[in-house]
């Protein structure tokens, strides 16, 4: 997802995780942190090691000595550092309002703002690499696309149930969540329009607070 204050959008960050290459970073972190944004912008496919050793202002010897495994090395690296980023970006936005609808919806509508500041260029890099690379057999990329969408769940999931949701609802809503939100960003950027996500944002928040109307119905009745 584009996180907004991430790797394209949030402030120093955008908003799926790539901070500028810059600054403090030493010479591995900002190769991860290159490659997370061409992956973000260009995709597995269409990012090359030299490329990022460009972004990265560091030779290729330097890329090769720290991920000797090469491209999908590199990749590997950026996709988890991808993830951790937006699941960042997402435990915050869950924890700034108590009602869990409000609390996905003003989410959505932040990454929404963050993708159109990028030019509506800063996608997932997750999704994209996910995509590009299906069908690889024993691939570590579909792993860790696999675990960086799992961890976004697992955030919504714990925002859910401490709200009161019964574990198996809260499970499938927030797989839904995930589900929607990555799916909408694609719409999105091809529509380079934030309704998309702000329509999935508003029809999120009503598919959570039907269920807490389903506890409260349940409640009384009892």
């Amino acid at each position: 997802m584009a996180q907004t204050n991430a790797v394209g959008s949030r402030g120093s960050r955008g908003t799926h995780g790539t901070h500028g290459t810059r600054g403090t970073h030493g010479t591995r972190d900002r190769i991860v942190i290159a490659a997370a944004r061409l992956l973000q912008r260009q995709g597995y496919v269409g990012t090359g090691i030299k490329q990022i050793a460009k972004d990265a202002e560091a030779t290729l010897g330097s890329v090769y000595h720290f991920f000797p495994g090469g491209k999908e090395a590199v990749a590997v690296a950026a996709i988890t550092y991808s993830g951790e980023e937006f699941a960042e970006v997402l435990r915050d936005g869950l924890a700034a309002a108590d009602d869990p609808g409000a609390a996905i919806q003003a989410c959505v509508a932040e990454l929404a703002v963050g993708l159109r500041e990028s030019g509506w260029v800063d996608g997932c890099p997750v999704t994209a690499a996910a995509l590009e690379t299906l069908g690889a057999d024993d691939s570590e990329i579909q792993r860790v696309c696999a675990a960086a969408l799992g961890s976004w769940e697992r955030l919504v999931e714990e925002k859910l149930l401490g709200s009161g949701f019964a574990p198996g609802d809260a499970r499938e809503v927030a797989t839904t969540v995930i589900s929607a939100l990555e799916g909408a960003e694609v719409t999105a950027q091809v529509t380079r329009s934030e309704e998309p996500l702000r329509a999935v944002g508003r029809q999120l928040a009503r598919l959570v607070r039907s269920y807490e109307g389903e506890a409260a119905a349940v409640g009384r009745e009892v």
